[in-house]
C-alpha cells in the first residue's frame, strides 16, 4: 500500500511539475544551458552597442536610407534586448549592466563578442557628420552585424532554450538582409 500510494504521490508530483512548466517559464522549452546564458550575457551589450550607434544617426545624418536603417536597428534590438534580460532574470542569471557609455568601454579585443567597437571607433563615429557619418556607420554597423552573426550562429549550434534559439535565427535572418542592404549603400 506504501509502495503505491508513494507512486501516486510521485505521478502527481511529475503532473503537477509538467504543468507549472507549461507557463512562460523560460525553462519550458527543454530547459536552458551555458551557451543560452552566454548568448543573451552577451548579445544584450552588442544589441545596446548597435543602438547607441544608430541612435547617432538622427543629429549627424540627412540620409533617409541611413535614418531609416537606424531607426529599424532601434525598434528591432530595443525589443530584443528587453526579451533576452526577462530570460536571464527567471534563470535566476545577471542582466548585463545598461552601460549607456558603452561607447567609452573598449570592446574591441573580446572575443565573446565580435564586431564590438573599440572606444576609438565609437569616439570616431560620434565625431563624424554627413556623408562621413554615414560612411563610417555604415562599415563599422556592417562589422557590428557580422560579429553578431556569429553569435547567432554559435547560438543555434550549441542552445537549448527554443525561443533564444529561434532569436538567434531571427538575428541571422534579418542582419544578414541588412548586410546586404549597407553594402549596397555603401556601393552607391
Amino acid at each position: 500500500m506504501t509502495r503505491t500510494f508513494t507512486l501516486a504521490t510521485l505521478l502527481a508530483a511529475v503532473a503537477l511539475l509538467a504543468g507549472a512548466c507549461s507557463g512562460s517559464d523560460p525553462s519550458a522549452d527543454g530547459g536552458f544551458n551555458d551557451a543560452d546564458v552566454a548568448f543573451a550575457q552577451d548579445m544584450i551589450p552588442h544589441h545596446r552597442q548597435a543602438v547607441e550607434m544608430a541612435e547617432l544617426a538622427a543629429d549627424r545624418s540627412t540620409d533617409p536610407e541611413i535614418l531609416g536603417l537606424a531607426d529599424e536597428i532601434i525598434a528591432a534590438q530595443g525589443p530584443e534586448i528587453a526579451m533576452m534580460s526577462g530570460w536571464l532574470e527567471q534563470w535566476g542569471e545577471d542582466v548585463p549592466d545598461d552601460m549607456s557609455g558603452m561607447s567609452g568601454m573598449d570592446h574591441g579585443g573580446d572575443m565573446s563578442m565580435p564586431g564590438m567597437m573599440s572606444a576609438e571607433q565609437m569616439s570616431d563615429l560620434m565625431d563624424s557628420s554627413g556623408a562621413e557619418f554615414d560612411r563610417l556607420f555604415l562599415e563599422q554597423m556592417i562589422v557590428h552585424h557580422e560579429g553578431a552573426l556569429e553569435m547567432a550562429l554559435r547560438q543555434q549550434s550549441e542552445g537549448e532554450f527554443a525561443e533564444a534559439v529561434a532569436l538567434a535565427r531571427e538575428i541571422e535572418q534579418t542582419q544578414t538582409a541588412e548586410i546586404t542592404r549597407m553594402q549596397d549603400l555603401l556601393a552607391s
